[in-house]
C-alpha cells in the first residue's frame, strides 16, 4: 500500500516541482476560463510543496523496504 502511495506522490511532487504553471492551470481551470500567469510567490509555494511530496513518498517507499 505504502509503495504505490509513495510512488504518487512522487510522481505529483516531480510534477509539482518541474511545472508548477501546469498546476496554476489545473486550478484556475475550474475558477475561470480566462488563463492568466501564476505569480512568483504562487510558483516557489508550489515547488516548495512538490518538494514535500517527493520526500514523503521517499519515506513510503523506505518504509515498504523495511518492513
Amino acid at each position: 500500500m505504502y509503495l504505490v502511495l509513495g510512488i504518487f506522490l512522487i510522481f505529483f511532487g516531480l510534477v509539482m516541482v518541474f511545472f508548477p504553471e501546469f498546476v496554476y492551470e489545473l486550478q484556475e481551470s475550474f475558477r475561470s476560463d480566462a488563463i492568466g500567469t501564476p505569480s512568483k510567490w504562487f510558483i516557489i509555494t508550489t515547488r516548495f510543496s512538490g518538494a514535500i511530496f517527493v520526500l514523503a513518498g521517499l519515506a513510503g517507499l523506505i518504509t515498504t523496504f523495511i518492513e
